[in-house]
């Protein structure tokens, strides 16, 4: 198994995430990733030795200005994703190592949601991980354009989550 390596950087400064459980949750849904879907993945038919990601946490002011730049969309996100290696069809694996790109997660959406659905009955990390969990699929090179899409993006994420715990979080 490939080495992976994911960074975080929160400058988001109401909720201290534990950054090193997001890495390890993080690290365990991938490889889950990897070995159900990697022939499906744009990590298919790749030589590499290393993957590499970033999560930055962030606000919604942060994700509104990155949709408005990048995506000509005008409205915050909570989550955003940059998936530099699986959008490029020029990609390439420099030195043995991939890096998949970017997930950037709006916080305070993430709360305002959870407190705004109270019969979600789901906490802000577990949302939180559902988020990335999400994430992940986007950088490995899965969209959700259609029914069918969207249903194999979400049956992948729970089995993913389950690698997690999810309930327990």
């Amino acid at each position: 198994m490939a080495e992976i390596n994911v960074f975080t950087e929160n400058i988001f400064e109401g909720w201290n995430v534990n950054e090193k459980d997001v890495i390890d949750k993080t690290r365990r849904m991938l490889k889950h990733y990897i070995a159900v879907l990697k022939d499906k993945s744009c990590l298919a038919h790749r030589e590499y030795n290393s993957i590499t990601l970033d999560i930055v946490f962030c606000d919604s002011e942060k994700t509104h200005e990155l949709n408005r730049e990048y995506r000509d969309k005008d409205y915050p996100a909570d989550i955003i994703t940059f998936a530099i290696f699986a959008d490029d069809e020029n990609s390439f694996v420099f030195d043995g190592d991939i890096n998949l790109g970017e997930i950037i997660i709006a916080l305070d959406k993430v709360i305002e949601g959870v407190n705004r659905d109270v019969s979600h009955s789901v906490n802000k990390e577990q949302e939180l991980y559902f988020l990335i969990s999400h994430g992940l699929m986007h950088l490995l090179g899965f969209d959700h354009r259609d029914e069918e899409e969207y249903n194999f993006v979400i049956e992948e994420q729970r089995k993913a989550l389950e690698c997690i715990n999810y309930d327990k979080i």
